[in-house]
């Protein structure tokens, strides 16, 4: 019955392992809007002239998410414009 048992959480091990694409993309868009919110995060800090400190820190979290695929070329392409801004606004603030 050991053995039988040990097979049994191996398979589930590995089925945990599998990624199902529909929450791979629910994660991407997650981070996407994380991302985006970040972004008005920072526009309101400029327009108010109080800029959080740890800005430059939470931008780089981000475009380290989201560089990770979904699966939708789509979203991938729409991501990768994202990416692309928050690198223009770390660039701008010398981070």
């Amino acid at each position: 019955m050991a053995p039988r048992a040990a097979g049994g959480i191996d398979a589930l091990l590995a089925l945990q392992g599998i990624e199902d694409p529909t929450e791979r993309r629910k994660r991407s868009v997650a981070r996407g809007r994380n991302a985006l919110d970040l972004l008005d995060d920072l526009k309101i800090g400029l327009l108010a002239g109080s800029l959080d400190s740890s800005m430059a820190g939470r931008l780089r979290a981000i475009v380290a998410d989201l560089k990770s695929p979904s699966g939708d070329s789509g979203l991938d392409q729409v991501l990768s414009e994202i990416d692309l801004r928050v690198e223009v606004e770390l660039a701008k603030a010398g981070a």
